[in-house]
């Protein structure tokens, strides 16, 4: 599988056209920053005001039109309208068991939503923050978490207070939307508006140090944002962790096959390591699929670190056992070629049934593993 991914990478740097290198670079710049997307590419700013999100979710999501035809591309995948409207009709549905917030705005003011669900008749001491895509092309942790959305709502676990924010990233969601319905293809798409990959923003174990920075071809893995916690998507997700205390985070990501556990930015393990190992192997052996392999991120490959990332952050700054789970093995076939050009296709297979219910068993069980600890504590 490491191999796998080194020969991706070489794909990326063949593939991508002179054009598409210069205004989309496939591995970061200094500071883990893309260059600033083309004029005909930008996205508006939001009409709202920019302090502070007080946005009525019902009222805000009626205003959110799908686009209409779906793009082919992008079948089986539910635009941000549309996982918003989806979230609504639950929110709707069970009113006092789920609740909508808006926890903060992006570079261009668009608003990001959470969404908790927990029973309001009982005693809730655990809490499960699950969150999606910071990354702008990665679009099947979205939808995972409609799926647990689904299934939780109808029937919340005991002793668990579940807090969900499907997209984190919305501005560049937003970017790979109107790619798709301008039917643009190999347009590479990671980072916020500033050109930021908000997955090295955190604040814990920034400091890069090892000699595989330095090396032509590994050097594109190690790299950060300028500050940490520098981002108002950052800002956001780390403000509602401060207020909700989490015993557990869980990251969605694509692609992998990978449950990846602290620490990514050192290559020692955590003071709970075999605790976390636990719930990471619990999640692996709750897929059908043959489950995810459970592994600390800073020992993925000798030549790999992985600095700023928000495990670490939530790990080190509220004690919470924390996991990116990087949802399927890639939508690349190289039977077809088509697959390999683009893009969205690389971290959202055809076919996203398979992988959406992956990850959804994967977190579903971390959570009831909380519900057990809490209806078994006397």
């Amino acid at each position: 599988m490491r191999i796998f991914f080194l020969l991706l990478a070489l794909l990326y740097t063949v593939l991508l056209s002179p054009k598409a290198r210069a205004d989309h670079p496939q591995r970061p710049f200094p500071h883990g920053q893309e260059n600033k997307a083309p004029a005909d590419d930008e996205i508006p700013e939001s009409s709202e005001p920019s302090e502070p999100c007080t946005l009525n979710f019902q009222t805000w999501v009626k205003r959110q039109t799908p686009p209409s035809p779906h793009p082919e591309r992008s079948d089986g995948y539910l635009f941000e309208a549309q996982v918003m409207q989806k979230m609504n009709g639950l929110v709707q549905e069970w009113p006092g068991l789920m609740k909508a917030e808006c926890i903060g705005r992006t570079v261009r003011r668009h608003p990001i939503w959470s969404f908790s669900i927990e029973n309001p008749t009982r005693s809730n001491p655990y809490t499960v923050l699950v969150f999606a895509q910071l990354h702008a092309l990665e679009w099947l942790g979205t939808e995972v978490i409609v799926d647990l959305a689904e299934s939780l709502s109808a029937a919340a676990p005991a002793g668990v207070k579940v807090v969900l924010v499907p997209i984190v990233n919305p501005d560049g969601r937003a970017r790979v939307e109107k790619d798709l319905i301008n039917d643009r293809v190999g347009v590479y798409r990671r980072a916020n508006s500033n050109g930021v990959d908000l997955n090295r923003d955190w604040g814990t174990h920034r400091a890069i140090t090892s000699i595989w920075s330095k090396l032509p071809f590994t050097k594109r893995y190690y790299y950060t944002s300028k500050d940490p916690v520098s981002q108002p998507e950052s800002q956001a997700l780390d403000a509602l962790a401060a207020a909700i205390q989490p015993d557990s985070v869980v990251s969605l990501h694509a692609f992998g096959g990978y449950v990846y556990y602290p620490w990514g930015g050192l290559s020692e393990p955590t003071d709970d390591q075999q605790e976390i190992h636990r719930q990471a192997l619990l999640m692996s052996n709750a897929q059908s699929g043959g489950g995810y392999i459970p592994v600390q991120l800073g020992k993925w490959a000798f030549w790999f670190k992985a600095h700023g990332v928000e495990i670490d952050h939530f790990y080190s700054h509220y004690g919470a056992s924390s996991f990116i789970i990087e949802l399927s093995h890639s939508g690349i076939r190289l039977s077809d070629w088509s697959t390999v050009k683009d893009f969205f296709r690389w971290y959202n297979p055809k076919d996203p049934e398979p992988h959406i219910r992956d990850g959804h068993d994967a977190v579903r069980a971390l959570i009831y593993d909380y519900s057990f600890r809490a209806q078994n504590a006397h």
